[in-house]
């Protein structure tokens, strides 16, 4: 009895965030009702109580932004953004474990979950923290990741409200495909580009108006496709980038949009082929990354391996700092220690080998990055049986 007691908070804190909270309570007014009306305000009956309760923190969201917006005007737009550091990677690549690490160093500002789910308002609500923490579950959905108010997390929950958003698709899965040009916005209209780019600049500024005198670290696979576009808006900008065995990628890519999926619907999801949405995601981004990587001035672009940061995580992140020009790696050593200290009783997500034609769909599909980096693929296995 006292075990069924203990769990029932664990449960409905899963329960509260899986299915009542979602990103969009961060919209004003006036966003949540572009959104609505671009698509008809076509909400499905059984996601209606997770639409009123945007609507309500929508009113909130406008009433506080406007004063926040007149308070912190100033402050705002002279706030100072100066060789942010980008960490970049396919999700499930390993970015959120190197964006924890890295995190660690107090010198970096990053967004936290308040801020990202708050963007109009978090200067001001900061204090209501302690109310996420109670809600909050003890491990992400998707993996055993630990949870916690403070830690970084991407930045493209904060922007959603721009429109120019691919997690869209979740959200209006009627709508999926269209909301796809935005990984990347290769054809996008050049309006939506600005409002995507003024949101996210607005947000950054933000953070330092809260974080004055530290570096912005930021972490969003997508912005892997947008790398021309953050230079047009931090010229100075440094890039890591992270990569894993595109086999392992695709294993867990599949279990985080099984998981994330139900968490952002407001229409009932209709029949879709993730495997090719994974595939053709991947592609695209890759391509884009490949295609624009030669931007990067010399010296603000470190490239490493999944691989190597999980065998010796020390030795990887001082690799970083030297290369980008970062301050003092030995200042951050005693607290990356101890934090990598922790995470000895760690397990990862295990999964069944993939089928033999599927791994050969990845093989030729990616190849690329299976050459790139020197991953085994299934076509050069077979290959090198054949010719033994």
């Amino acid at each position: 009895m006292k075990s069924s007691q203990a769990s029932l908070p664990k449960k409905g804190r899963e329960y509260l965030m899986n299915n009542v909270v979602t990103q969009l309570c961060g919209l004003t007014m006036g966003e949540w009702l572009t959104m609505l009306g671009k698509h008809h305000f076509s909400v499905d009956a059984p996601y209606i109580p997770r639409a009123a309760l945007i609507t309500g923190f929508s009113l909130f969201n406008s009433a506080i932004g406007t004063y926040e917006d007149w308070a912190y005007k100033n402050r705002i737009a002279n706030a100072k953004i100066e060789r942010p550091v980008f960490i970049l990677g396919h999700m499930r690549s390993g970015t959120t474990f190197l964006y924890n690490l890295m995190a660690i160093d107090k010198r970096f500002a990053f967004p936290t979950l308040w801020q990202a789910f708050n963007p109009h308002t978090f200067l001001s609500t900061e204090f209501m923290n302690a109310l996420v923490k109670r809600a909050l579950p003890e491990t992400r959905k998707m993996d055993n990741v630990r949870l916690n108010v403070n830690n970084p997390i991407e930045d493209r929950i904060a922007v959603v409200g721009s429109m120019s958003s691919p997690a869209l698709r979740l959200v209006f899965p009627r709508s999926g495909d269209y909301y796809e040009q935005y990984l990347t916005f290769r054809d996008s209209p050049q309006e939506d580009v600005e409002r995507w780019k003024h949101s996210l600049k607005r947000f950054y500024q933000k953070l330092m108006v809260r974080n004055r005198g530290k570096t912005l670290l930021i972490k969003s696979p997508q912005h892997m496709g947008r790398i021309k576009l953050l230079l047009e808006m931090f010229p100075d900008a440094r890039f890591v980038h992270i990569y894993r065995n595109p086999y392992s990628v695709f294993k867990s890519s599949r279990k985080l949009v099984a998981a994330a999926a139900p968490t952002m619907r407001l229409q009932r999801p209709e029949p879709w082929d993730v495997d090719s949405i994974i595939i053709k995601r991947y592609q695209d981004l890759f391509g884009s990354y490949f295609e624009q990587r030669s931007l990067i001035p010399p010296g603000n672009l470190y490239e490493m391996a999944f691989e190597d940061l999980e065998q010796d995580p020390l030795a990887q992140v001082k690799g970083i700092y030297q290369a980008l020009d970062l301050p003092d790696f030995e200042v951050a050593r005693p607290a990356l220690e101890q934090y990598v200290a922790t995470l000895k009783g760690y397990r990862k997500n295990s999964y069944s080998e993939l089928p033999l034609e599927l791994r050969q769909r990845l093989s030729n599909a990616w190849r690329n990055t299976f050459e790139e980096w020197g991953y085994p693929c299934e076509q050069e296995q077979e290959y090198a049986v054949a010719t033994a």
